[in-house]
């Protein structure tokens, strides 16, 4: 728990990035032409692209209606039931972001739960992501309201934030997309990748998910140059994953299959 939101100053890493004037699929466009792979894509938050399919409608209509005041509305009841097809016979928490999140668990006071060990990442396409009592999911919108997926027992956990219809709309339109997507997203083709990786002991891999042996002792900040020297964008933390794109061009794949052994 502590590590996943240990990201402020870490963050400050993508100041080092050229202004990006668009992101599309699986890629960032940077001022001057260039363009990188994006291997973050948010700590997972855009893991379906940075433009899935009909979200941006979402957000249109939403906004068009006037829909920015966190006030209620369907779109709640109709986010919670699209959760609800990940995590059936699960309550749910919404907060604006993860500092009020944190916040709510801490003032829970629940025996083990602000030490950690009851919470767990739930990230999507990994089976076993998703048993602990309490989850803290990864949703594929990177503008979601937090969430908190609590076992039925932690029912009586305090109630969330309302959150405003025009981020919610999107959100559960994400979350469709992220079910029609499937066990698809789980296994995406990238053969040079996965013989790259079966010669090196430096990564990690959990389907789509890779991250840095802890054992190797080096400066990641270094490491994140190397990556975006190359035109890949790796995550500015190194408790977070590098992400597989569900689409790598067959000279993206060669080249990332390259600095995967280094």
């Amino acid at each position: 728990m502590k590590k996943y939101f240990m990201d402020t100053r870490d963050r400050e890493l993508l100041r080092l990035l050229p202004p990006v004037l668009r992101a599309r699929d699986y890629h960032l466009y940077l001022d001057g032409g260039r363009r990188l792979t994006d291997l973050w894509l948010m700590g997972g938050r855009a893991i379906l692209g940075h433009k899935p399919p009909r979200v941006v409608n979402e957000i249109k209509n939403a906004a068009e209606r006037g829909l920015f005041i966190p006030l209620p509305h369907p779109a709640e009841r109709r986010f919670i039931k699209a959760l609800g097809a990940f995590f059936p016979g699960r309550t749910f928490r919404l907060y604006n972001d993860f500092g009020s999140l944190r916040r709510a668990v801490e003032a829970a006071e629940l025996p083990g739960v602000s030490q950690g060990p009851a919470i767990s990442i739930w990230r999507p396409f990994l089976k076993d992501s998703g048993k602990a009592p309490i989850l803290v999911p990864v949703l594929p919108w990177p503008q979601a309201p937090a969430v908190l997926v609590l076992d039925k027992s932690l029912d009586a956990f305090p109630a969330g934030e309302l959150i405003a219809p025009v981020l919610l709309a999107p959100a559960a339109r994400a979350l469709y997309n992220l079910a029609a997507a499937g066990d698809n997203g789980a296994r995406p083709q990238h053969k040079l990748i996965g013989k790259a990786l079966s010669k090196t002991d430096k990564w990690k891999r959990q389907g789509i998910y890779l991250t840095r042996n802890p054992e190797i002792k080096e400066n990641w900040l270094d490491l994140w140059k190397h990556f975006l020297e190359k035109g890949f964008l790796l995550p500015p933390s190194a408790f977070e994953p590098l992400i597989l794109p569900g689409i790598l061009s067959k000279g993206e794949e060669a080249k990332l299959a390259e600095l995967l052994e280094v």
